[in-house]
């Protein structure tokens, strides 16, 4: 898929700006195979990364090379497809994610009448291994027992425990708490909140947690960038070296943060990392009756089966009927 989109030029008039297609322009637009469309509509770049080598791959596959060759794929092609991916062994959530990348694809097809169907309506796809996350949440003990590891007498332990709280607390993923800035700290109705820049550009907004506000404030207050807007909120410590000191810690500084906490406090998890706390803030809201759809609102999932991963209600030891046997 080496197709791209024309690129536009932009001309001024006396009293408007605008920008105004040569005919030419127009004419390579209206020409544009609509899955050359389908894909630069995707915000994501994770999941256009994705979707593109997914994409590539099937058309190696069936050893088609242009876009519009699509029109001719069946229902037949992409059984042929799953039967090659099940024969190497690959994961169901893989299978699932490239069947999902294809019939995303046809269905944007069929909205412009590019093709009358989507093929891969009706294939099966590989059943959910578990309906639990693989992803471990912490117990109480633990999450508490991370928060007070800082030494908060550092401005590092003073940034970690912010950190540590903020990803508790909030339930961000790891690369959503990499991008926050001091401006994303903002009063909404008279009451402090966090600006979440989520995936494909999506915007929420989280009340802060009262101890969270405190310790951010604190680390804020200690590093001296508080009124620094536009700067990062959360920034390496050790590297005075580094070339921009506005820059935010990295999604490596954060895994390697929390695996030094984790090590300290002998927590051997298997699994553990920072998607870890997300999944504990997650479980542990639902297990204090949040609702479902809150806590997909707050997660910023764009469909509740995900957020279901997180419900372990019915999985909780302290239920089990073992606790209720007595002899």
């Amino acid at each position: 898929m080496n197709h791209e989109l024309p690129q536009l030029s932009s001309t001024s008039g006396a009293l408007t700006q605008e920008c105004v297609l040569t005919a030419t322009q127009f004419h390579q637009l209206a020409e544009v195979p609509p899955a050359i469309t389908w894909f630069a509509n995707i915000d994501n770049p994770q999941t256009r990364r994705a979707y593109q080598c997914d994409l590539q791959a099937f058309m190696v596959f069936t050893g088609i090379s242009q876009p519009d060759q699509f029109r001719s794929i069946t229902r037949a092609h992409l059984l042929a497809w799953r039967k090659d991916l099940e024969s190497r062994a690959l994961s169901g959530a893989t299978i699932r994610r490239k069947l999902a990348a294809l019939s995303s694809l046809f269905d944007y097809l069929c909205e412009s009448n590019a093709v009358t169907s989507n093929p891969v309506k009706g294939v099966k796809r590989p059943k959910m291994e578990s309906t639990e996350g693989k992803t471990p949440a912490i117990g109480n003990h633990q999450a508490r027992a991370l928060l007070d590891a800082p030494d908060t007498h550092t401005l590092l332990g003073q940034r970690d425990r912010a950190i540590l709280s903020t990803l508790l607390y909030h339930g961000l993923r790891r690369a959503e708490l990499c991008t926050l800035l001091v401006g994303d700290l903002q009063q909404r109705r008279g009451v402090m909140h966090l600006r979440v820049h989520g995936k494909g550009g999506k915007l929420r907004y989280l009340p802060l947690h009262p101890g969270t506000a405190g310790l951010i404030d604190a680390y804020l207050q200690a590093a001296g960038h508080t009124d620094d807007a536009q700067g990062a909120l959360f920034r390496p410590i050790r590297n005075t070296m580094h070339s921009d000191k506005r820059a935010s810690i990295t999604a490596d500084g954060i895994y390697k943060m929390l695996a030094g906490y984790a090590a300290g406090l002998s927590m051997d998890v298997a699994g553990f990392g920072p998607h870890a706390l997300r999944a504990t803030a997650a479980t542990n809201a639902l297990e204090h009756e949040a609702d479902i759809a809150k806590v997909q609102e707050w997660l910023g999932h764009a469909n509740i089966s995900t957020t279901r991963i997180y419900d372990r209600r019915k999985m909780r030891p302290e239920d089990s009927p073992t606790f209720r046997v007595a002899y």
